[in-house]
């Protein structure tokens, strides 16, 4: 494939490339933007920072010189962004992309982004407040397979996933009348997009190994110092932006709660539970939709390769309701 070649029609089919940190979806996205125009669409909570580049993988200068990116430096640490806003935000994005004559590509790991763009969300109607905690209450003592047993009675298409999930299908089934996942179609129905979720995986010893070596890299880039310079204006230490991964240990570090020789240690295990929390999240919400499961080892240049050539064929030909591969 040569760059410049022509866009597949992507008008009802949008990739959204997803994975947990470490994987390679940024680089992946990049060496796509090669082979046919996109913007990407950054769906990654931590990246909306200005002022926090190391420690949220945020793509360099040159990157989004050469390849349009929406999404980052939106806020200042301390403010919040939520899902909803981001998927107000993104909807707008995309329409540009498209005006423009470029596919929007969704890139990121931050599952409720990812979920609220490409499917809609779940406004819930004002609920009783009496009966809502009549019902906590009522909930909170059962045992969790008994929750679950009626979680599944009152809503045929809960999929289980714990306790919490549990009394939700219930008090929304209750609450309102209609079960949860009725109302998660008819929020579907008004997502701005047709995903096609590409989730990129690698095994884990070379997903830790990746890991270790993000770390350092941050670490030799200057993170304490971008940490320093944030608290030096006056953000607070646990503001919105600094409480995550990465950054809060650089702040324990440097109110003297972490010794310094521990720090890296620390940022990493922090990252690889992230990591892993991920993956479980995209493996369990995933599972009901149109998803491509695809090995990244590979360089990001073969792997974009293969992705836009199947994008190619999906978009000509009706496109499978659920495809895995390795």
């Amino acid at each position: 494939m040569n760059a410049g070649s022509a866009a597949p029609n992507t008008e009802h089919l949008t990739p959204v490339v997803v994975g947990p940190t470490g994987v390679g979806k940024t680089a992946v996205a990049v060496a796509l933007a090669s082979l046919t125009p996109i913007t990407v669409i950054s769906a990654d909570a931590r990246q909306v920072y200005r002022g926090l580049d190391i420690g949220t993988a945020k793509p360099d200068h040159d990157t989004v010189t050469r390849v349009p990116h929406r999404g980052l430096d939106l806020i200042d640490p301390g403010e919040r962004y939520s899902a909803g806003r981001f998927a107000r935000d993104a909807a707008g994005w995309v329409a540009e992309a498209r005006a423009t004559g470029r596919a929007p590509v969704v890139v990121g790991g931050t599952g409720l982004y990812i979920r609220a763009l490409a499917e809609g969300l779940f406004r819930e109607p004002p609920f009783d407040p009496a009966r809502r905690e009549q019902l906590r209450l009522w909930s909170e003592g059962l045992p969790g397979a008994d929750l679950a047993r009626w979680a599944g009675r009152l809503d045929p298409q809960f999929l289980g996933g714990g306790r919490q999930r549990a009394a939700r299908a219930v008090e929304v089934a209750l609450l309102t009348g209609q079960a949860l996942s009725w109302w998660q179609r008819e929020a579907r129905e008004s997502g701005t997009l047709h995903p096609w979720y590409i989730q990129l995986t690698v095994p884990r010893a070379v997903l830790q190994r990746r890991l270790a070596a993000r770390v350092d890299d941050m670490l030799r880039a200057g993170l304490v110092s971008e940490v320093q310079r944030a608290l030096a204006t006056g953000v607070a230490p646990d503001a919105p932006g600094l409480d995550g991964i990465g950054y809060r240990d650089v702040v324990s570090m440097l109110q003297g709660q972490l010794p310094e020789a521990a720090l890296r240690d620390a940022i990493l295990v922090s990252t690889r539970r992230y990591a892993k929390r991920q993956d479980t999240w995209f493996r369990h919400q995933l599972r009901q939709a149109q998803v491509w499961t695809i090995d990244a080892t590979e360089k990001p240049a073969i792997l974009a390769g293969t992705i836009f050539e199947r994008w190619g064929s999906m978009t000509t030909h009706h496109a499978p309701r659920t495809t895995h591969s390795t």
